[in-house]
């Protein structure tokens, strides 16, 4: 029986005033993924609570019909809406931390302490942390005991700035995720192909690249950590 924490944002709003949120599917994925497998799961948000979801995200060129499915159920919106704080989760214990993404985490994970806590303590322990397209960004100021960022050197992807300017977005983030993450010194992977899956899987450290990402992400997931 593994132990999962899915953390979500619960930012609604770009500085805009434009919806964001969720990425719905970037969650359902590995959601589906685990329940089958028995495994127990706890989604949890900075602040707990309601979980705003991108609408984006439930347009039907990108809903897929297993998300669509748990958009739909009641249960599981209601587990969705109700999640706990990262703070009465810190002092758990997880066999993988996974960040989901959509555009709104860029304003709620950098900067977590909670978060961050959370992330460097799974890591330093040779536990697996894992992050999706925009989720890759609470990754980015998370300092290990040494004083060094834990991404710094790691080979690893995330959302590129292409994909923002296919997404339509580049005027709303907050910042050039691909660019911040080139700031710390990883070895950033990208698709050959923009909006195609991409999952890079260095030691305990999972991350895709975007949400088409989210099917092999929950399968390179649970196939680490069942190794």
């Amino acid at each position: 029986m593994k132990n999962l924490l899915l953390i979500v944002t619960n930012v609604g709003h770009y500085a805009s005033g434009l919806d964001t949120g969720l990425w719905l599917s970037e969650l359902t994925h590995i959601y589906h993924t685990a329940k089958e497998k028995g495994w127990h799961v706890t989604i949890a948000s900075p602040k707990g609570g309601a979980v705003p979801i991108d609408p984006e995200s439930l347009k039907p060129l990108v809903l897929d019909k297993m998300t669509k499915d748990y958009y739909e159920s009641p249960a599981f919106m209601e587990e969705l809406n109700h999640s706990k704080s990262l703070a009465e989760v810190e002092k758990s214990s997880f066999d993988c931390v996974y960040l989901a993404g959509g555009h709104a985490t860029m304003y709620d994970f950098p900067d977590d302490t909670n978060l961050q806590n959370i992330i460097a303590k799974q890591y330093e322990s040779g536990k697996m942390v894992a992050a999706i397209c925009h989720g890759v960004g609470g990754l980015l100021n998370v300092k290990l005991p040494n004083g060094k960022y834990l991404i710094t050197g790691k080979k690893l992807t995330g959302f590129d700035w292409f994909e923002e300017s296919i997404a339509r977005r580049k005027r709303e983030v907050p910042f050039n995720l691909e660019a911040a993450l080139k700031e710390r010194g990883v070895i950033y992977d990208k698709a050959f192909i923009p909006m195609t899956s991409q999952v890079v899987v260095d030691g305990n450290l999972v991350t895709g690249q975007n949400p088409f990402s989210s099917k092999e992400m929950a399968k390179v997931v649970a196939k680490e950590l069942e190794k």
